[in-house]
């Protein structure tokens, strides 16, 4: 995991990198608002550690111009700005937490890794292929448009082809994952799930997604992937 420290105190500044470094992390440091914004706007981080006093560009500024850019990386404000109104302000501007120094590292750390696990535990919405589409919070999956009824089963094989779409799946991840159970070569559960979900969403459309790699496991592709 990538980490972007913009602190223009060189004491806290090194402390922190050093401290990130031993915990596993790559770090980037950077002790000036306009430097900081320019490595935030990469999207190469994971996490963005930012004073809000800083030459240049104040971190009020670099949040903002982030946050209207489409980045969504955790930010973590570290500031000596104890108010209320200084907290409230900069989870308004799109902050994800906020520390006030002095500051214990354990703490920090801590809160560090509860933001990149929240991160990554965002889930997508939707899962595309070609014109197949998998609207994961209403359950519905959809081709061309036109609704597609599926069992718990169904979506849950075909949630997993997309989400590992271009990847040959074997048979025996496809019962661990949808069926919770050891694969046994004498049942034809898969295949005939398999079929029931072509059925539904390759038969009536083009092109066909899902196809058998014969020996190995099924595969779902877009065209374009193809």
């Amino acid at each position: 995991m990538k980490i972007l420290i913009v602190e223009d105190e060189p004491k806290t500044g090194d402390y922190l990198r050093q401290g990130l470094i031993e915990a596993g992390f790559v770090v980037d440091l950077v002790r000036d608002g306009l430097d900081g914004l320019h490595l935030a706007l990469s999207g190469e981080h994971d996490l963005i550690v930012l004073d809000v006093m800083l030459p240049s560009l104040d971190g009020w500024g670099v949040l903002q111009t982030v946050r209207r850019a489409g980045h969504e990386m955790p930010v973590l404000f570290l500031t000596a700005r104890d108010q209320v109104e200084d907290r409230v302000r900069g989870l308004e501007l799109g902050a994800d937490d906020y520390l006030v120094k002095p500051f214990a590292f354990s703490e920090l750390l801590a809160r560090v890794r509860t933001l990149l696990r929240r991160g990554k535990s965002k889930e997508p919405e939707m899962l595309r292929a070609a014109d197949l589409e998998l609207d994961l919070l209403r359950r519905r999956a959809t081709r061309g448009g036109a609704r597609i009824d599926l069992t718990a089963k169904e979506f849950a094989l075909l949630e997993l082809l997309l989400r590992r779409q271009g990847e040959v799946l074997p048979r025996s991840l496809i019962a661990s994952q949808v069926w919770d159970m050891n694969f046994d070569s004498d049942t034809n559960v898969i295949e005939v799930a398999v079929r029931r979900l072509r059925a539904k969403v390759d038969e009536p459309f083009e092109p066909k997604l899902i196809r058998t790699v014969r020996g190995m496991g099924y595969v779902l592709e877009a065209p374009e992937a193809m």
